[in-house]
């Protein structure tokens, strides 16, 4: 699975080039439900063909259908799905992303690219990654209490042997001869370990660890601000603690070999330790909103939020998850107005919201209904 971040869901938030062509649809990881997953594509690319082909000049949807058309026929893409893809293209633009929960097909041609089902799949709260660790490689996962998968790193090597290469210690021998006084001819050679295998490999380990840490830092835990646990030997966890520098690596972990683990294990672990922290975190955002309520920093009204989102005001926007509230958002002006989900044009309000606050590099946490106060929807925390 390729990693994707709210920077890059910000870049595509941005003004493109049209034409813009999204594709959604569900996919599946075993067959036989698999095989017909690049059926489906087909079919959708042919929809957005017949879009492209009457608004657009036709050099400029035959250089996007091309693009399309490129996966149709990848066999080893199709055999590595999660239970969602999104296609996105447009002149300047190529982007595929996984989804690790279901969407429904569509296709979307427009002068923007459609964006909303990955607002709420990027912004839940309870996402986190896991890092595998061994003494010979490293495996890095991503998913939320329903689905894990293994993340790819391109061109980031992740195994010992590739990492360290051939600057891997080796160890020393000196050769002394020890006899009468003075020495002669007739005396002994021995052979005496300095730096002998042991401690060579204690040095390559320490160094694998201190590499390990810092790309995954780098590429996958300052990208996507996740949570990091470590899933490693017990022997293990101590010395890669004492030499990382991840401020996003958790206090505990899963003291076992990963490699000895499947996902579907690995996820329920990893789960077991975090579910407190999400909770914890949730309490935490409700108690700062209701501060920030008190000083007239917070608010749960729609459109007193679409107002501040507009004006960059929103610091942290939490949305209630699996709820829609059908209307139209006018950035602009910052308009609500009321719709219902008969129309063929609606559109969600909280979706919206969430996108303009993201504009704003505002933060947008989406959690339980539950868990919001009083049935209401979204919940803002003002900068000022």
């Amino acid at each position: 699975m390729r990693q994707f971040t709210s920077d890059r869901l910000i870049e595509l938030l941005d003004v493109h080039d049209p034409p813009c062509v999204s594709i959604y649809q569900p996919t599946h990881r075993q067959r036989p439900e698999r095989d017909q997953d690049p059926i489906r594509y087909r079919n959708l690319v042919r929809d957005a063909e017949a879009a492209l082909r009457h608004a657009y000049p036709e050099r400029l949807a035959d250089a996007l259908l091309g693009r399309l058309r490129e996966l149709e026929d990848d066999k080893v893409f199709w055999t590595h799905r999660t239970e969602g893809l999104g296609v996105l293209v447009s002149p300047e633009r190529f982007e595929l992303i996984d989804l690790q929960h279901l969407v429904q097909e569509r296709v979307v041609v427009s002068d923007r690219f459609h964006l909303k089902p990955l607002l709420r799949a990027l912004q839940s709260a309870d996402r986190f990654q896991i890092l595998g660790l061994s003494l010979h490689e490293a495996r890095l996962f991503e998913g939320d209490r329903y689905a894990l998968d293994r993340l790819e790193l391109d061109g980031v090597p992740l195994t010992i042997s590739e990492a360290l290469g051939e600057d891997k210690e080796e160890p020393h021998l000196t050769v002394a001869s020890y006899g009468m006084k003075g020495g002669g001819a007739g005396e002994a050679a021995m052979h005496h370990g300095h730096g002998g295998k042991a401690e060579a490999a204690e040095v390559d380990t320490a160094r694998f660890f201190r590499y390990v840490d810092r790309v995954v830092l780098e590429h996958a835990s300052k990208p996507s601000q996740l949570p990091l646990l470590l899933a490693a030997l017990p022997e293990h966890h101590t010395p890669f603690r004492e030499l990382s520098h991840n401020p996003y690596l958790l206090a505990e972990g899963i003291e076992a070999n990963p490699e000895a683990l499947d996902t579907a294990t690995l996820r329920e672990r990893a789960w077991k330790v975090l579910d407190p922290l999400y909770e914890g975190r949730i309490d935490d955002l409700l108690e700062r909103y209701g501060g920030a309520r008190a000083r007239d920093l917070g608010a749960d009204d729609v459109e007193e939020i679409a107002r501040a989102a507009v004006e960059g005001r929103v610091e942290v926007l939490l949305v209630a998850a699996d709820e829609e509230l059908h209307g139209r958002f006018g950035p602009a002006s910052a308009s609500v107005e009321p719709g219902s989900a008969a129309r063929p044009d609606a559109r969600d309000l909280l979706d919206d919201l969430a996108e303009a606050v993201l504009r704003t590099r505002g933060e947008v946490v989406v959690v339980p209904a539950e868990r919001l106060p009083g049935d209401k929807l979204a919940l803002a925390i003002y900068r000022y």
